[in-house]
């Protein structure tokens, strides 16, 4: 069953698992199975996914009820009404907090502008060895897209060296096989935490907030970072 976080007459939100594909995808034609699907079998109904998140990326994800109400939600999110706030876990101590507007190329060649602001929570440093040094640093963040570009977050964090951990292929490979050898890691450490927004009809104000994933907790607890309130 996937967790509800808010429904009514309109619009429905889940808090997405990582590994489960909003819809069918050319680029990952083994899955059988997709939120889509899930959802309109588990509340009977059709449903329409407003957004997108990646299949590894977990949190909120916003569906609309019926086609009228799809196309005011996705008008409100191409006119930037809707906060997306995301939790990630990177390598290294990233600046305490910074704006990257770095332009990004589809998978059609063109070249999409891209900005996304963060700011750093949380520091650790653990007993693990990387690159001759007995230490390895992480950082936790919490990032603000403002445009929704395909892998922006991934590739922002990649383009500044403080790659999300667990991010494939845009991440660390020397880092993601180290976790994955030491603590079986095979998430990547982004979540969708937050969505702000007004609700369609009423035009109250709605925030929707998604507990982190167990893989998350567990990494959270290896780098000793206090996610309390994200649990």
């Amino acid at each position: 069953m996937l967790e509800i976080l808010y429904q009514d007459e309109y619009i429905i939100a889940i808090n997405k698992p990582s590994g489960l594909l909003v819809h069918k995808s050319f680029y990952a034609r083994d899955a059988k199975v997709y939120a889509i699907q899930e959802l309109r079998n588990q509340i009977g109904q059709h449903v329409y996914p407003i957004h997108r998140l990646d299949r590894k990326t977990s949190g909120v994800l916003l569906f609309a009820l019926d086609a009228a109400i799809l196309k005011i939600m996705n008008d409100r999110f191409a006119t930037r009404k809707v906060e997306k706030k995301y939790l990630a876990i990177l390598r290294g101590w990233s600046p305490e907090e910074l704006t990257i507007d770095y332009d990004l190329t589809n998978d059609d060649d063109v070249t999409q502008n891209a900005i996304t602001y963060f700011h750093r929570l949380q520091n650790a440093e653990v007993a693990l060895a990387f690159n001759n040094k007995p230490t390895s640093r992480y950082c936790l963040v919490e990032a603000i897209p403002e445009t929704g570009r395909m892998h922006q977050l991934r590739k922002h964090f990649k383009h500044i060296f403080h790659p999300i951990l667990g991010s494939r292929p845009h991440g660390c490979n020397k880092q993601n096989k180290l976790w994955l050898e030491n603590f079986d890691l095979k998430g990547m450490m982004l979540h969708a935490h937050q969505l702000i927004f007004n609700h369609p009809i009423s035009n109250e104000q709605l925030i929707l907030n998604a507990k982190i994933n167990k893989e998350f907790s567990k990494v959270g607890a290896i780098l000793n970072l206090d996610l309390s309130k994200y649990q």
